[in-house]
């Protein structure tokens, strides 16, 4: 009788720290989502705030261009005869939880922010940002217009137009084969042949 409760005994506690090592994997995996999660809306948040800060220097009226002075900037630009709005909202920091974003201020004018970053030391799980500058921590990761514009290029299925000068993009000639000697030449499709 003593036996059988000895072996209960063992079997329950097995089964306890069996339960508790995965528990402990499950907790982590879902650790380990969630920081992914908020490293992948930060990147989307962080870019959209240097996607309108470009759109606010871009829609200047004057050289250079100056960069915006708040974020509320971004939200309201009344510099011309219409308000125009450089970003939907005033988006929240993932790691902090609100929107205290550091402004990175402009070299030529401190009152005048170039570029944000977060404002928490959190660990990143990734280790580089997509400029390949080296990050560690949330507040690593800097979100620079000019970083921006050059992640954004023509889709490889789209080719490149040459402008003309002073008018529209020219269209791309369609690729012609050449005729094989002693063929006819295509025929026009909507033109009647000639008998």
């Amino acid at each position: 009788m003593r036996r059988q409760r000895g072996f209960s005994y063992l079997a329950v506690l097995f089964l306890v720290a069996l339960t508790a090592a995965g528990l402990a994997a499950l907790g982590q995996a879902w650790r380990t989502a969630a920081q992914r999660e908020r490293e992948r809306e930060l990147a989307f948040r962080g870019g959209e705030i240097a996607r309108a800060i470009a759109s606010y220097q871009r829609a200047a009226a004057v050289e250079p261009a100056p960069y915006p002075a708040s974020l509320r900037d971004l939200l309201a630009d009344d510099r011309g005869p219409r308000v125009r709005r450089h970003l939907r909202r005033l988006y929240v920091d993932p790691f902090t939880g609100q929107a205290d974003w550091v402004l990175v201020p402009d070299p030529l004018n401190p009152s005048r922010f170039r570029a944000v970053h977060s404002r928490a030391d959190t660990e990143l799980l990734r280790r580089t940002a997509p400029d390949g500058q080296p990050i560690a921590k949330a507040s690593d990761w800097v979100f620079d217009p000019l970083a921006a514009a050059a992640g954004q290029a023509l889709p490889a299925s789209a080719p490149a137009r040459p402008s003309l000068p002073g008018g529209p993009a020219a269209p791309v000639p369609s690729p012609v084969t050449p005729a094989q000697p002693g063929t006819p030449p295509p025929v026009p499709t909507g033109r009647p042949t000639p008998d």
